[in-house]
């Protein structure tokens, strides 16, 4: 009885939350103007996207930022969490924990209220910088670092430091200890950390709302515009589309990190099983 609550259960949620995509992507081929009325198959509102201008600019603005962004968050926070979780004592460690932490629990109104009345006022004083593409990115970064920072800290603790402490014996200087040792096993991490980041930047519009100017408007910020005069079936199509690229980069994602993680422990058993020899 349990185990049958149990699936009917994880069915049932599972329904719950994939329900609506496979609805909005179904509806992504429907040839009618409504988005809840069928009419017949098409690829009308694909080719309507194609041609839609600032949808197009929208999605090439998102990606730049979630890339650049996702980039500067991973490498912020990998040396964020290294610091952190090896170097247990320093001056001002408590301080960068709590602020690498903050804006993970700060609402994410007040993290853009806060950037932009200093960026107002630094724009004040100094003229720079214009609210565009470089004050959506710090936004972006700074969130994007917190979260950055938890994912490679979880790695980190994982990982056995003696193998450090081995290799700094054999000869290594600390950065060729970091780089030939530490960083190859926190490749998975850091691919998480780029994934998950560079989602949180493409999917953000609170940030991007507070810290754009004129002419910088991102996807979300553009279908949120649109949704509010009324839906149209072009969102499914962004919107199916940009489903199609994250499963396909999750699924890579997922692959290469089984490889990764397969790849490690052969390499293990080989050297354990070296040793004995």
């Amino acid at each position: 009885m349990i185990k049958l609550f149990s699936r009917s259960w994880m069915i049932a949620v599972y329904i719950f939350l994939y329900l609506p995509i496979v609805t909005l992507v179904v509806f992504s081929f429907n040839n009618s103007s409504l988005v809840t009325v069928w009419s017949h198959a098409s690829l009308r509102w694909y080719t309507v996207l194609a041609n839609d201008a600032d949808l197009i600019a929208a999605v090439g603005l998102s990606l730049k930022i979630a890339f650049l962004s996702a980039l500067m968050s991973v490498f912020f926070g990998t040396f964020t969490a290294f610091a952190l979780n090896r170097y247990r004592r320093f001056r001002g460690r408590t301080l960068l924990a709590s602020m690498a932490s903050t804006p993970l629990v700060m609402p994410d109104v007040i993290v853009g209220l806060s950037l932009l009345l200093m960026l107002v006022s630094m724009q004040h004083w100094l003229g720079f910088p214009e609210r565009g593409l470089f004050t959506i990115l710090l936004g972006h970064a700074l969130l994007g670092t917190a979260y950055a920072t938890v994912v490679v800290t979880s790695r980190l603790r994982e990982m056995d430091g003696k193998l450090d402490e081995a290799a700094m014996d054999l000869g290594c200087q600390p950065f060729q200890v970091f780089r030939l040792v530490t960083l190859p096993l926190l490749v998975p991490a850091l691919v998480s950390a780029f994934l998950l980041t560079f989602t949180l930047s493409f999917d953000d519009v609170v940030l991007s709302s507070f810290l754009s100017g004129p002419g910088y408007s991102t996807l979300p910020m553009v279908v949120f515009s649109r949704a509010r005069l009324g839906l149209n079936p072009t969102i499914n199509a962004v919107a199916t589309v940009t489903i199609t690229v994250v499963t396909i980069a999750v699924v890579a994602s997922s692959f290469y990190q089984s490889h990764m993680e397969r790849k490690r422990k052969r390499d293990i058993a080989l050297a354990y099983s070296d040793k004995n020899q």
